[in-house]
């Protein structure tokens, strides 16, 4: 392997859809140019992260939309004499349909088993078996890190006022498009101007109201770092328990930001009872899951929860959560505009994926 050639970074993913019969269905995609059956993939265009990368790569080749989920492996190989990582992410079919096209002339639906059995590459078996060790609609939180707010030393008014400053404007601007990928539904946030500024952008680009969540404050995660926690797994299950604020204010970003009276948000990731008494588990990881459940517990949902909070609460939750689930963090240091892409099966996290803040 030549060491003067840069490394080429790619993305992918395990598209999955639910199915009565076998629980789950994967897509594997058949490329005539090497006449192998893979999962999706592909290289990464100048300035992608690798989930836009997988999401974009998954279109691509399939014709269908996504939702991603987990981060699942990365997989390294020599390719025209030079290094080749592939990162891969659990993502769950959403609209679109196949098209046959010079890369990819066919496309099958298969059952974990028979996709397996048909993978042309050891690699693409050992991801599908890391997807596989947990079941495949679990929840999701997208927990960020307020953008670039300047010195509070600078700011002479109340610090719960202060501002993004230029580049955390940017930062925040810039989250659109890194979240996306994991279809955000409903937007959350501390009740911090510098909070609410950071996922404003996101919160128009959905239409949607961004919802007080003031447990997830500084100032309050020190009284009651438990309320924290508790309200981050409230939310991944979908549990319809308002937060202790119920005003409706608006920030200065311009953006109404709701109380969130009543609660809402996407059903809960536990399994549910189908109408089919007799269709097959899911042949995986996690909880019991029949393909009825896939299917209801998926229908309906548009992805992840999004919340802001702040640096004083962010790292403590990560760990706290962790360690009641006994899941592996090595770290929790949380840049300003960086987030965490929270996996929930229930109340239980499963894994925690950090991500960097935009480049700007």
């Amino acid at each position: 392997m030549r060491n003067d050639l840069p490394l080429v970074k790619a993305a992918g993913a395990v598209l999955w859809r639910p199915s009565r019969k076998h629980g789950i269905r994967v897509a594997l995609v058949h490329r005539p140019r090497y006449d192998d059956w893979s999962l999706p993939k592909g290289k990464a265009d100048a300035g992608e992260t690798m989930p836009m990368t997988a999401s974009r790569e998954v279109q691509e080749e399939t014709g269908f939309r996504s939702v991603l989920g987990r981060a699942l492996t990365t997989v390294s190989y020599s390719v025209g004499g030079g290094a080749k990582t592939v990162e891969y992410f659990a993502a769950r079919r959403t609209t679109g349909a196949f098209v046959p096209n010079k890369e990819v002339d066919r496309l099958e639906w298969l059952s974990l088993s028979a996709a397996r059995a048909k993978m042309t590459y050891d690699f693409d078996k050992a991801v599908l078996d890391t997807f596989s060790l947990e079941r495949p609609d679990l929840t999701g939180v997208l927990l960020v890190r307020h953008a670039r707010a300047g010195h509070r030393e600078s700011f002479e008014g109340n610090d719960t006022d202060r501002p993004l400053d230029a580049k955390g404007r940017k930062q925040a601007q810039a989250l659109v498009s890194h979240l996306m990928p994991f279809g955000p539904g409903s937007v959350h946030s501390a009740p911090v101007e510098r909070c609410l500024a950071t996922v404003a952008p996101l919160a128009r680009a959905l239409g949607v109201t961004v919802e007080m969540e003031p447990l997830l404050a500084e100032d309050a995660y020190r009284d009651d770092p438990a309320g924290a926690r508790r309200r981050l797994v409230e939310l991944a299950t979908a549990q319809s328990i308002p937060p202790t604020g119920s005003s409706a204010p608006v920030a200065s970003s311009g953006i109404l930001v709701a109380g969130r009276p009543g609660g809402a948000g996407p059903p809960a990731a536990g399994p549910r009872s189908g109408k089919d008494g007799g269709v097959a588990p899911f042949t995986g990881g996690g909880s019991p899951l029949t393909g009825a459940a896939v299917a209801e517990t998926v229908l309906g949902t548009s992805g992840a929860v999004v919340t802001c909070s702040q640096g004083g609460v962010i790292p403590g939750v990560v760990k706290s959560l962790a360690g009641r689930s006994d899941v592996v963090v090595p770290r929790t240091g949380t840049p300003k505009g960086a987030y965490w892409f929270l996996s929930f099966d229930g109340r239980r996290l499963v894994q925690a994926d950090p991500y960097p803040s935009p480049v700007i």
